[in-house]
């Protein structure tokens, strides 16, 4: 499947918007609304809760388990890496036959506090392989979600990461 195609903006109103990087979102309702979209939009849709990661070891873990890496994954960042830049091609992690794969990551503000290093070097990442994975025609959406409505993070491939459409207003976050 092409990456998008020029009427991107009406044929896909939200994917679209959620390319190209990792987007935060506060709320879990909003979280959940975009995905349950994705997902009947053909996306394969990983959650993965990462509030009690507290360090590198339960991330890969999770992460290895979530996206089916082969059983010589070393468990490190670097071999993080390289199972991301298969899952980008899509050589495992999602469906051939889904519109794309969404990675979307809950409770990301404890990981920072635990691991700030780690945790950026995720974003990373997932955010340079899912780039990756627009340059061969495949759709790879980051969503990162924080319990903490004023989270800022480092920029990621030196882009801002910023909030989804419905809450970017800081007032959408504090009710």
């Amino acid at each position: 499947m092409a990456a998008f195609d020029l009427e991107a903006l009406t044929t896909h109103p939200l994917d679209y918007r959620l390319s190209g990087g990792p987007v935060l979102f506060w709320s879990l309702e909003v979280l959940q609304e975009s995905t349950e979209w994705l997902s009947a939009h053909g996306y394969d849709v990983v959650t993965l809760p990462v509030s009690d990661w507290g360090d590198a070891s339960r991330m890969h873990d999770d992460v290895s388990r979530a996206l089916n890496f082969p059983s010589y994954y070393g468990r490190n960042l670097d071999a993080l890496n390289d199972c991301m830049s298969d899952v980008a091609v899509g050589d495992y992690g999602s469906s051939p036959s889904a519109t794309g794969l969404v990675l979307a990551l809950t409770g990301f503000d404890r990981f920072v506090r635990d691991d700030r290093a780690t945790a950026h070097t995720v974003l990373e990442i997932v955010t340079g392989q899912a780039r990756v994975a627009m340059s061969f025609g495949r759709r790879f959406l980051f969503l990162i979600q924080s319990d903490d409505p004023d989270i800022t993070l480092d920029p990621v491939g030196a882009v801002h990461v910023g909030w989804n459409g419905r809450e970017w207003l800081t007032v959408a976050r504090h009710p």
